[in-house]
């Protein structure tokens, strides 16, 4: 479906039935294109739809992330394809935390107004926050594995 010319109302009911299919790709896709073609804030409504759809997007990634690297860590023999699967998840983890945090930066706050949007504005700070700590575990592990690599 072309969602690139719907209507932001059309849109918003497609992010809901997205939501209820648990479809979180289409529903983070529908939400992205209410942001970017707005014209003013997103409503409480739309802003919750926003949070709901990456939330279970990055909720999905970081468990298949923690399951890969408990079930790899039982298979020797398995490590490169392991570790290869791994960096391919924190890519798509990396990859979509920094999309919420530049769609936030971009075409969210632009159009608030600090004054009247102060609730809103505390949302989306959270928001990125809770991306940048998403993003701030992956460098951590990263660079302690580096660490128990070096050991030897």
């Amino acid at each position: 479906m072309d969602i690139e010319n719907l209507d932001r109302n059309n849109l918003v009911y497609l992010a809901k039935l997205a939501e209820q299919a648990e479809r979180f790709d289409e529903m983070v896709n529908c939400m992205k294109q209410v942001v970017k073609n707005a014209e003013d804030a997103l409503t409480v409504e739309e802003r919750n739809l926003l949070s709901v759809a990456y939330k279970n997007i990055v909720g999905s990634l970081r468990s298949s992330w923690r399951i890969i690297r408990a079930v790899g860590s039982k298979n020797e023999g398995m490590v490169d394809h392991t570790n290869e699967y791994i960096a391919k998840i924190e890519t798509e983890l990396d990859g979509v935390c920094q999309e919420a945090i530049a769609l936030i930066d971009e075409f969210i706050f632009p159009k608030l107004d600090n004054e009247s949007d102060a609730e809103s504005l505390v949302f989306y700070h959270k928001m990125k926050g809770d991306y940048y700590r998403y993003l701030i575990l992956l460098v951590l592990l990263f660079m302690i594995n580096v660490s128990i690599d070096n050991v030897d």
